[in-house]
């Protein structure tokens, strides 16, 4: 498995941006599908955005498409989480996630994740 370690949340204002990482360490970036997901307080943990290896395919759920873009730098062996026109409905703690090969946005599919990272929109 590989270790995921989240940063770049925080306290923004609505039609704001901010741009969450995800750093990645032991086993081999390679062949990782990454998945960043959200979870609020009494919610079940969605899917957010997703991009497969070495990063031809992106995905993204409806709620988000058009204003976050997920990417990946292979060197650095991190993905990111371009999120603007952020709005109060995005708040939420988001979490990256891993899997090896085929992308899927059921959390279950996911083997590693990271601590998380509280983005927090006000209106």
């Amino acid at each position: 498995q590989v270790q995921l370690v989240e940063s770049g949340g925080g306290l923004v204002q609505a039609g704001g941006s901010l741009r969450l990482s995800c750093a990645t360490s032991g086993r081999t970036f390679a062949n990782y599908v990454m998945g960043w997901f959200r979870q609020t307080p009494g919610k079940e943990r969605e899917f957010v955005a997703g991009i497969s290896w070495p990063g031809g395919s992106t995905y993204y759920a409806d709620s988000v498409k058009g204003r976050f873009t997920i990417s990946r730098d292979n060197a650095k062996n991190t993905v990111y989480l371009q999120m603007d026109s952020l709005k109060p409905e995005d708040t939420a703690v988001y979490y990256c996630a891993a899997k090896r090969f085929g992308m899927s946005t059921n959390p279950i599919a996911y083997s590693s994740w990271g601590q998380g990272t509280q983005v927090t929109v006000s209106s």
